[in-house]
């Protein structure tokens, strides 16, 4: 068993319930916009799904002797990292109202990319 994904998941997933519980209750007083909590939402939602992802590929790798379920992990690990990351530092961004970084906001579809090329893999992992 991949344990060192394992500790990777519950870190993400644990790290994700503290950013949602911050999202719901002191965000909201800090950043009073409606769509950015949205966006801090979007965030740790796809954050828990790909933390409790990189457990079952973790899993899996017991069951299906593919190297391409390691590639897996990492994609969605990258994908959290750029994805949600640059999600949450953009909302803090123009809740300070400091536009200087907005080019940040490429990074989320790249982000977005690794995640789906995680799943790509996966699915192909699993096929061998």
């Amino acid at each position: 068993m991949n344990k060192a994904a394992l500790q990777i998941s519950a870190i993400l997933g644990g790290l994700g319930v503290i950013l949602g519980a911050f999202g719901a209750h002191k965000l909201k007083e800090l950043i009073p916009n409606p769509d950015l909590i949205a966006s801090w939402e979007t965030g740790v939602r796809y954050q828990m799904y790909h933390a409790i992802m990189i457990a079952v590929v973790a899993i899996l790798q017991n069951y299906f002797k593919s190297g391409l379920l390691q590639y897996t992990i990492w994609m969605f690990l990258t994908g959290i990292i750029l994805f949600s990351g640059s999600i949450y530092l953009l909302v803090f961004l123009k809740g300070v109202q400091n536009i200087g970084l907005s080019g940040l906001g490429i990074i989320t579809p790249i982000g977005g990319v690794f995640l789906i090329i995680g799943w790509l893999l996966m699915l192909l992992g699993l096929k061998k």
